[in-house]
């Protein structure tokens, strides 16, 4: 499967350190070599550069210049591949982004769904994933619901039961965001790491590189850190619960939700 990575703060946040470990792992102390992803908007919201190749982003010039200057953002999302439903190509590599009520949303998933997922035809996909059929999806779901699309609260009510539908078909990891909060949900693995003051040392699993974020931070600077498996050896990541979801807004969970046991008894693991 995949792995992911998301970063939300108070403060416009480089995710250059946490992205070096991340694409270590596609393709070179991991297996994830079918493509990559980094999606991150601008510190208003409203402005999103996503950059994607078919390559492993271990060996990716690309990758490299992102994990040594990557944009600063309050959200960003990164994915590294391996191909399990679609073929090896760009349209098939996440983040994948589309507009909904005027708004940029950004997607990525780990896991596997099963059968087919009903579509209409106002979202359809560009590729050929599971992932990116799930994504249009719960857009279909929200033009139906129509909540209000200023609304975190109502918003992440919505995406938590479309996740625990969803989950029923298979393994269901997601980290979806429009730039002013990110959603995050987990069917098997997922963990997070808040950095706050006082800031300390953090050295990466995966590449021998350690920091010193008293050196690159303020007091007042909050950052959530969002991983498939932990980035690090000597921080404390804590792993979601089965079927939990977070809701993040500036550095600061606000928002979790356990699925209910119906929806727990229907999650695949």
């Amino acid at each position: 499967m995949c792995e992911l990575l998301a970063l939300n703060a108070n403060t416009p946040t480089d995710m250059g350190f946490s992205f070096r470990g991340l694409s270590r792992r596609g393709g070179a102390t991991g297996e994830h070599a079918d493509g990559w992803g980094l999606a991150s908007f601008t510190p208003d919201g409203h402005g999103l550069t996503v950059l994607r190749e078919d390559a492993p982003a271990a060996f990716s010039a690309l990758a490299d210049q992102l994990a040594e200057r990557s944009p600063k953002a309050l959200v960003s999302i990164a994915h590294i591949r391996k191909a399990t439903r679609g073929v090896v190509a760009l349209d098939n590599c996440h983040p994948f982004s589309r507009s909904w009520q005027g708004q940029r949303w950004v997607f990525a998933h780990n896991g596997d769904l099963q059968g087919e997922i009903p579509l209409g035809d106002q979202h359809r996909p560009c590729g050929s994933t599971d992932s990116e059929a799930a994504f249009c999806w719960i857009l279909q779901q929200l033009d139906a619901a129509q909540p209000d699309a200023e609304n975190p609260a109502a918003l992440f009510e919505l995406l938590h039961h479309c996740a625990a539908e969803l989950a029923q078909r298979g393994t269901f990891n997601v980290l979806i965001s429009n730039g002013r909060w990110l959603f995050a949900s987990a069917t098997t693995r997922l963990h997070w790491l808040t950095r706050r003051a006082p800031f300390g040392r953090a050295t990466l699993a995966d590449v021998p590189l350690q920091v010193d974020f008293s050196c690159v931070t303020t007091a007042k600077d909050v950052v959530t850190i969002l991983s498939t498996e932990p980035l690090t050896t000597d921080e404390q990541w804590q792993p979601f619960a089965r079927g939990e979801s977070m809701l993040l807004i500036d550095g600061e969970i606000r928002r979790r939700l356990q699925p209910s046991r119906k929806e727990l008894q229907s999650v695949q693991v």
